[in-house]
């Protein structure tokens, strides 16, 4: 694929600066944007943690601080953080100032980035880092087959995915906050400190966030040096790598619709290529990267496999590209050295991010931005110039 010439490196660079200067507030956090999303989220956090870092800003360890700043006793780490306005969706999640479920663990690339930047990270930040992985990692429940279940669509970070139509048939929607609360929320089994331990309302196990649980405990040990966390996360790659479908060319979620919408070939669902130890893997999800009739597009790869029967390109979480897990793939694929595919994955995306006015996702044949407008996450581009 032909790289973005019209966008230089310095122009993409001064773009995500000003986004995330634009979006900063006193409370010690970019927002992903002022009016669609003025709270704090956690995996938006720690990916902009890292891209503060990587253009010289102490602010990253600031925002990574604040969003570890909720953390249970436990080692539970919320995905919202209500610092702003700390009763405004108790009624939703039953608590006052934080949200009751999590999100992907990015905090253990976060502080690994971090470091590898020269970011004097102090011991708190990073154990608090630790605990939060061995939280998912050793009280969390498990599924059959040993995977980390979830306990909430939306701890994987892909909200509206495919693959959560078995369990909500046309997808999930904000206007339907009562049905969220009531059938996903409220049968949550929490641990004595109020964290997410089990849902029997949600048997699914991602395969997308078990990846980056173990991604993310292998990042974090780079700064800390192995632990009892490191040697559950390699047990757990060992559970994930059962749950490749050759016929598909995907990872499968375990749980209730494994043999359903749990198998839609979508972008989250390669996630594993970041931990996979098996070369054919990855060459398969390189190459579907970069198939114009599998997930390549000119503004960066789709979000849910073309050959879907649900996909739509500018359709929330039904086909458009995501930065975030742009970058996640961009970042699997230079770990196993496959260079040039990671340089197309990256060229795509910036002249996504670019040409969508850092939207929170855009259409990938052209870029036309979708959601919100702009989106302070999209800042990842600045990494992939």
């Amino acid at each position: 694929m032909e790289g973005p010439a019209e966008f230089d490196r310095s122009a993409v660079r001064g773009a995500a600066r000003a986004v995330l200067e634009a979006h900063w507030v006193p409370e010690g956090y970019a927002v992903p944007n002022p009016a669609t999303y003025p709270w704090q989220w956690l995996w938006d956090s720690c990916f902009h943690a890292v891209c503060w870092a990587e253009l010289g800003d102490d602010r990253g360890l600031i925002e990574l601080q604040t969003a570890l700043s909720v953390q249970c006793e436990d080692g539970f780490v919320p995905h919202m953080n209500y610092v702003r306005n700390p009763g405004v969706a108790a009624d939703l999640w039953g608590r006052d100032g934080a949200s009751s479920i999590t999100q992907p663990p990015m905090y253990g690339h976060a502080v690994a980035e971090l470091v590898r930047r020269g970011v004097d990270i102090d011991q708190e930040t990073v154990a608090k880092a630790e605990d939060g992985l061995s939280f998912l990692l050793c009280s969390r429940h498990r599924l059959p087959g040993g995977l980390v279940a979830l306990c909430h669509p939306w701890e994987s970070g892909a909200d509206d995915s495919p693959r959560w139509d078995d369990f909500c048939p046309g997808g999930f929607s904000l206007d339907l906050w009562r049905l969220i609360k009531n059938q996903l929320v409220t049968p949550i089994e929490r641990s004595p400190a109020g964290s997410p331990v089990a849902n029997p309302a949600f048997d699914s196990a991602s395969a997308g966030f078990n990846a980056l649980v173990v991604f993310n405990a292998w990042e974090l040990a780079t700064v800390t040096g192995r632990s009892d966390t490191t040697d559950r996360a390699d047990e757990l790659a060992g559970s994930l790598a059962a749950q490749w479908d050759e016929s598909r060319r995907t990872w499968v979620d375990s749980g209730a619709s494994e043999s359903g919408s749990g198998r839609a070939r979508t972008l989250d669902g390669l996630l594993p290529m970041l931990v996979a130890a098996e070369a054919n893997r990855v060459d398969a999800v390189a190459a579907d990267l970069l198939d114009p009739s599998a997930y390549g597009g000119w503004c960066g790869p789709a979000g849910v496999h073309r050959q879907e029967p649900g996909f739509e390109r500018r359709s929330y979480w039904r086909g458009p590209a995501w930065p975030q897990l742009s970058y996640l793939v961009w970042v699997g694929l230079r770990r196993h050295g496959r260079v040039e595919a990671a340089e197309a994955v990256a060229s795509t995306t910036v002249r996504g991010a670019m040409r969508s006015g850092f939207a929170e996702y855009w259409d990938p044949d052209d870029g036309a931005g979708g959601g919100a407008v702009p989106q302070s996450w999209t800042a990842l581009a600045a990494l992939m110039a």
